[in-house]
């Protein structure tokens, strides 16, 4: 009798093969293959008859088995046999499969679901599934397979395994718990998900099993959020920030002041800020940093800013030198391509306390580097960082302060999980006086009217970016790439025009150099693939024309709407598509409609679902297997409020009515070394 935790070879019907094929898809053990879960039902509870199943199509049909043909012999075995109904017959071809031909027997009625081939005069379905008319599970499960696995087998095999199953799966939630919320027990659960004998059993089934996988990832989480809050050694007494507003060029925003406040309310505190910071494009982020950053000077206290590129470290220290210079705040510089006397300078400086903000890549993380009195710690676009290079420079300090900077809007919903673990500042007004990006989508036969605009507003001294989904052209696609384009434009329509390409398989030193010229305006046109620097402020950038729109997810069209309309001319993004499908559709009518990235990113997770939305497994947490952000926004708040209070009471869940929910805790997050569980 295998247990949960047992090797999915214990299962009967689980040969070494088979074993094998599951281990392509992440199934190890038996306990893995009953948390495969369907990604879809067949519904064989409304078959059609025979002559209404249309060719190409996928049917369910009820038929009886009117005679077996003889089996052909040749690079396959195919087996056909004839049905019929009242109305029409149909051939069913089965291939390779003489198992199926021989469990149907001539003259019994079943229930088929398969792919109509054939013609109208002749219908065919091919490698059916079936039931028998009296078998009560009418929604049949389908899997996420790979090539030697199917429905059938997988589901054979999860029967087997509920039926053998007898202990050593992780504890399920208190009796308590699913008292007070109606949930039915985790064997229960997993037996209707997997064969539902109706809508209402799957509907129960999969509340049961999202509320428990989302109460225990923010049970873990609301443990992190806990062990942070030990005392810090850069709890900062009120200082008045308001020389930092009257020196800067411009007024800032309400929500700026409002994140700004968050903040200092929070590094005034015995515990160390952990804070999100999210905005869309040109929300006034850097500039909510910079007076963080003046505050910690005024007690006492330095800065340390990390960002992925020195692009956009360069960037950043000069517009903190900018914000802070003028106040007698010392910023330094530091990334892998200064000088080794540069190099030197800047970590001598940051050391002894000289410099009160440091800027920098990874070099910031570094043995050499050491601080003489870091109290808070910025990350620009975290997801470009793991958690733990984060958490190297937070030893550099004294339990310093963090703030994390995002300008990936994401859906509210998604934010509670991938950020489970921080408190969120929003930045949800821009600064006045920036135009809108006016957005259009057009089709290929516009093209040359595209490059006219192009040249005309180059000559009006703006530039343009075009983005190409892939960086060489292929006999297999057809579509865009930069490296072909670029040389075709380079010949025609741009032969006058300074041009430049970039893209991913170049070096970073010949990036950054592509992007210096394009950001002094000695490039006016930018051909490239998506690598274009989230950050990288380009004020003269006025175009941005993406070709083969359809390629591109809607956060990520967004993303690169971001890099025009950063100055005082109005700024162009122009989709390129033929690609006429509903989905496209949608998703060109909600970039033409809206640039609030808040509002696209909630578009996107309706389009598409969570799936890796913001690239949860570089933040080291576990992938949901059955919940969706999307769907279950009910389940994801009730289990926030509830987690809360559990922590609450007892951070640690030592408490003996809560071990079954830390021994669940530790189960989510073995692989997640990064927050400690295992």
């Amino acid at each position: 009798m295998p247990n949960f935790t047992d090797d999915i070879r214990t299962v009967s019907g689980v040969s070494e093969r088979r074993a094998a094929l599951y281990g392509k898809i992440g199934i190890k053990t038996a306990g893995d293959l009953l948390t495969h879960y369907p990604r879809g039902y067949i519904d064989f509870s409304s078959p059609i008859e025979i002559n209404r199943a249309e060719v190409g199509e996928y049917a369910v049909i009820r038929a009886a088995v009117a005679k077996k043909l003889a089996p052909f012999f040749g690079k396959s075995a195919v087996y056909k046999l004839l049905l019929t109904d009242e109305n029409g017959a149909i051939i069913c071809t089965f291939f390779n499969s003489e198992y199926n031909f021989n469990r149907l027997v001539v003259n019994k009625e079943y229930i088929f679901y398969g792919k109509i081939g054939g013609n109208v005069l002749q219908k065919e379905i091919i490698n059916p599934l079936f039931i028998t008319p009296d078998d009560p599970n009418k929604l049949a499960p389908k899997y996420r397979l790979t090539a030697g696995l199917t429905n059938g087998i997988v589901s054979a095999n999860a029967r087997c395994a509920l039926a053998a199953v007898k202990g050593g799966e992780p504890a399920d939630l208190p009796e308590r718990i699913r008292r007070d919320y109606s949930l039915i027990d985790v064997k229960s659960a997993l037996e209707k998900i997997h064969f539902p004998a109706s809508a209402e059993d799957y509907k129960t089934a999969r509340r049961g099993l999202v509320f428990k996988e989302l109460l225990v990832l923010q049970l873990g989480l609301a443990m992190v959020k806990a062990r942070n809050r030990k005392l810090t050694g850069a709890a900062m007494p009120g200082r008045d920030i308001r020389a930092f507003y009257g020196n800067l060029p411009f007024k800032p925003t309400r929500a700026q002041l409002r994140a700004v406040d968050e903040c200092v309310a929070d590094m005034k505190k015995r515990v160390p800020m952990n804070r999100l910071l999210q905005g869309d494009v040109g929300s006034g982020k850097t500039a909510v940093a910079a007076a963080l950053a003046y505050y910690a000077y005024l007690g006492g206290f330095q800065t340390a800013l990390m960002v992925p590129t020195e692009i956009l470290a360069n960037q950043h220290y000069k517009t903190f030198q900018e914000f802070l210079t003028p106040l007698g705040v010392k910023t330094v510089l530091l990334t892998g391509g200064l000088s080794a006397a540069e190099k030197k300078l800047s970590r001598s400086e940051i050391k002894s306390g000289e410099a009160a903000v440091a800027v920098g890549t990874h070099a910031l993380i570094q043995s050499g580097t050491e601080f003489g009195a870091l109290g808070l710690v910025i990350t620009d676009e975290q997801h470009r960082f793991g958690v733990g290079q984060r958490s190297k420079l937070i030893s550099k300090g004294d339990n310093p302060h963090t703030l994390v900077i995002s300008a990936t809007p994401i859906p509210r919903t998604l934010g509670l999980i991938i950020y489970g673990d921080l408190d969120i500042s929003v930045l949800d007004e821009m600064p006045k006086g920036r135009l809108p990006v006016k957005t259009y989508c057009v089709d290929t036969s516009f093209r040359e009217r595209l490059y006219k605009f192009i040249i005309k507003r180059v000559g009006e001294g703006g530039q343009a970016y075009i983005v190409c989904p892939l960086i060489e052209e292929s006999a297999a696609n057809e579509k865009a790439s930069a490296v072909n384009y670029y040389g075709e434009l380079r010949e025609t329509w741009l032969s006058g025009v300074p041009t430049a390409l970039l893209h991913g398989r170049m070096k970073q030193p010949e990036k950054d150099g592509v992007m210096a010229d394009f950001k002094s305006g000695k490039t006016k046109v930018l051909v490239s693939t998506t690598v274009i620097e989230v950050g990288v402020d380009v004020p003269d950038a006025v175009i941005m024309l993406i070709e083969n729109a359809e390629q591109f997810g809607l956060s990520q069209l967004h993303q690169l709407r971001g890099r025009v309309g950063r100055g005082k001319e109005q700024s162009y993004c122009i989709l390129v598509t033929d690609n006429c499908s509903p989905y496209t559709k949608a998703r060109t009518d909600a970039m033409t409609r809206t640039t609030d990235g808040f509002e696209i990113a909630d578009e996107d997770l309706k389009l598409r679902g969570p799936g890796d939305f913001f690239g949860q497994r570089q933040h080291g947490l576990p992938v949901l297997k059955i919940a969706d952000m999307s769907e279950d926004a009910e389940i994801l708040e009730e289990t926030r409020k509830l987690a809360k209070s559990v922590i609450d009471g007892d951070p640690e869940l030592t408490s003996p009515g809560n071990a079954g929910l830390k021994a669940l805790v530790a189960e989510l997050f073995k692989e997640s070394s990064e927050y400690g569980y295992n």
